[in-house]
C-alpha cells in the first residue's frame, strides 16, 4: 500500500466532504438567492420539456441505486432471500436503464446549450465545468456497470461498498478500494470531483426540492366565471 493510495482513498474523501459541507454552508449564508437552477426555459422549451424530466428522473434512480448498492450490506439481501444473481441482474437492468436515461437527457441538454444561442449566452462558467464532469461521471458509471455485468469477475459489494461504508466508521479500508478495477477507481475519483464542485454550481438547487408539496393539503380553487345566484345556498346560510 503506497502513500498515493492512502491519500486517494483514505484522506481525499474527507477533504471532499469538508469542501462539500463547508461550501454549501457558505453558499447558503452568502448567496441564498443563488440556490436556483437558473432556468433557461424562456429561451427554449421544446427540448427542455422532454429531456429535463428524462435527465432528472434518470439521475434520481441512479442515486437510489447507489444508495442501495453502497450502503446496504450483502448480509441484508441474503436475509431477504435475494440471490446474488437476481440482485446483480436487477442492478444491471434497472441501473443501466436509469444511467442511460440520465445520460441521454444530459446529452441533449448539453447539445441544446451549444446549439441555441440564447441558452449558450446564459451558460455560466461553472456550468462549463460541472456539466462535462457530470457527463463523464455518468459514462464511467455506465462503464463500471457494463463491465460488472459482462464479466462478473468483480463484486463491488465486497470491495467498493466495503470501502465506502468504512469511511463513516472513520477507518477507511484503503485496501478494498486499491484492489478495485480501474474503471471503479476512475468513477469514484470523478464523483469526488463532482461533489467538490457541487456547492459552487447550479447543482445546489437539489437542496431546494419542494418536498413539502408532497404532504401539503390541497388548495381548492373556484372558477372565476361561476357566480352564486342571489337565492342560492350560500346566500341563505349567510342570512342565518
Amino acid at each position: 500500500m503506497t502513500h498515493l493510495h492512502i491519500a486517494l482513498w483514505g484522506v481525499l474523501p474527507y477533504l471532499v466532504l469538508a469542501v462539500f459541507l463547508g461550501g454549501t454552508a457558505w453558499r447558503y449564508r452568502y448567496d441564498r438567492f443563488g440556490f436556483t437552477t437558473r432556468s433557461s426555459q424562456l429561451h427554449e422549451s421544446r427540448l427542455l420539456r422532454v429531456d429535463g424530466p428524462l435527465f432528472h428522473y434518470g439521475l434520481f434512480f441512479v442515486f437510489c441505486g447507489h444508495v442501495l448498492g453502497l450502503l446496504v450490506p450483502e448480509q441484508v439481501t441474503d436475509r431477504l432471500r435475494v440471490s446474488e444473481h437476481v440482485y446483480h441482474l436487477n442492478a444491471l437492468i434497472a441501473g443501466g436503464a436509469a444511467g442511460l436515461a440520465a445520460l441521454a437527457g444530459l446529452t441533449v441538454l448539453l447539445w441544446r446549450r451549444l446549439r441555441v444561442p440564447a441558452v449558450r449566452a446564459a451558460t455560466s462558467r461553472s456550468d462549463r465545468v460541472v456539466l462535462p464532469v457530470l457527463l463523464v461521471v455518468l459514462l464511467a458509471g455506465l462503464a463500471a456497470t457494463a463491465s460488472s455485468g459482462i464479466s462478473g469477475s468483480y463484486d463491488y459489494r465486497l470491495g467498493v461498498s466495503v470501502w465506502f461504508r468504512s469511511l463513516f466508521a472513520l477507518d477507511p479500508d484503503v485496501a478494498a478500494m486499491r484492489q478495485a478495477p480501474l474503471v471503479y477507481q476512475v468513477h469514484a475519483l470523478l464523483a469526488m470531483a463532482l461533489f467538490t464542485l457541487w456547492p459552487f454550481s447550479r447543482l445546489v438547487h437539489a437542496f431546494t426540492a419542494p418536498l413539502g408539496y408532497l404532504v401539503r393539503p390541497y388548495i381548492v380553487y373556484r372558477s372565476r366565471g361561476r357566480t352564486v345566484p342571489p337565492g342560492g345556498p350560500r346566500a341563505r346560510r349567510a342570512r342565518r
